[in-house]
């Protein structure tokens, strides 16, 4: 749309909700203000292709001095002058590049994550700049039925994106902001359920159906099982070391007898309890595959996600009366009862009464699974 492009008339000029609109100067032919979602920034277009070429952001770039560019660039043009930029990379280098500054900033497991995801959902045979939001949202909008593939699929695109924005590969992400954030989960598995969903555990087989069991009987995040070795595991005490759990602190816990026995059932893979398929120095992978096969033709539980058992866990103690800082410590939570300053001078480990508190805990499961 045209307008006469003043101090005011961009000041009063909003952005737009979602996607650009640009604002084509009546004074200046080819030079106007592009609108996005959070910037304004002056373009000129040029050529037989209407190429777009950003000037600048407003108001780092005032109207007077981007119109002087936009007229000194006319001029260029016409006098074949200008030299234009060069072609934006491909998806597929910006990605190896944004993989490779990961690396040296996050743990392996997280940039593993964002390496299976991107690969695996957004293989993208494009230049970064021709990738639109539709392309993007077109995929996140087919994970619909694996919600949690599609949130972590979401972030992996999102967060990569933005980097390449600040690195200067792209002037804007096209990937929008989740605007509405999803209910904290409050799923909790009724015993009928947990009964099931343990039975089939033992049904299943290695390695899926012993990681689901580990995952009910300690209740720890499930990419702490996937992870678990047999060096850090010394008769009924895991020791998780320090930097690996979730808080970066090291996290001691009681593995019960029925956890234990789980274990020496465990095939030798060498350090690591379960390895990837076709690598054994790589911890196990393929959750979203695992657990459909796993719940399929699961009769009589609902829809519930892996970290439920984690929830329905502390629930359980709650209900054989473990007091809730002996749970929080089994969960390795850092931000419950004793947290701040209490947890800084209160260095008790609650070792021996965790041990209790699971020993408690395998007898419930031991009648949940006799029925």
């Amino acid at each position: 749309m045209k307008l006469r492009l003043t101090v005011m008339a961009i000041k009063k000029l909003t952005n737009p909700v979602d996607g650009q609109v640009t604002h084509w100067d009546e004074l200046t032919p080819g030079f106007g203000l592009r609108c996005s979602k959070k910037s304004k920034s002056f373009v000129v277009m040029y050529g037989e292709k209407r190429k777009l070429k950003t000037l600048g952001r407003y108001p780092n770039l005032s109207l007077s001095d981007a119109r002087a560019q936009a007229r000194r660039f006319f001029v260029e043009y016409e006098a074949g002058a200008f030299v234009p930029d060069e072609p934006c990379i491909l998806f597929s280098e910006a990605k190896e590049r944004f993989l490779a500054d990961c690396e040296g900033r996050n743990k392996l497991r997280t940039v593993a994550d964002y390496k299976r995801l991107l690969d695996k959902h957004f293989p993208f045979d494009k230049r970064l700049d021709e990738i639109k939001r539709k392309h993007v949202m077109a995929v996140v909008s087919g994970l619909a039925k694996t919600p949690s593939e599609q949130s972590h699929a979401f972030v992996a695109i999102r967060t990569m994106m933005n980097w390449c924005v600040r690195h200067g590969l792209i002037d804007y992400s096209v990937v929008p902001k989740l605007t509405q954030t999803a209910p904290a989960r409050d799923r909790v598995l009724s015993d009928s359920e947990l009964r099931v969903v343990y039975l089939r555990s033992l049904e299943v087989g290695y390695p899926f159906g012993p990681i689901v069991q580990l995952l009910i009987l300690t209740g720890q995040r499930r990419g702490e099982i996937g992870e678990l070795r047999r060096s850090w595991i010394e008769a009924d005490l895991a020791t998780l070391p320090t930097g690996f759990a979730k808080n970066k602190r090291e996290h001691r816990f009681p593995l019960g007898q029925l956890a234990q026995d789980v274990i020496a059932a465990l095939p030798d893979t060498g350090d690591l309890l379960f390895p990837a398929k076709t690598d054994w120095d790589k911890p196990f992978s393929g959750w979203a595959w695992h657990k459909a096969r796993f719940d399929k033709d699961l009769e009589d539980v609902a829809d519930y996600t892996l970290h439920d058992l984690r929830r329905t866990f502390a629930t359980i103690h709650a209900k054989i009366g473990t007091p809730i800082h002996v749970t929080e410590k089994l969960l390795n939570h850092v931000t419950g009862t004793v947290s701040g300053v209490a947890a800084v001078y209160n260095r008790h480990t609650y070792l021996e009464e965790m041990k209790a508190a699971v020993t408690e805990y395998d007898k419930y499961i031991a009648k949940l699974k006799a029925g």
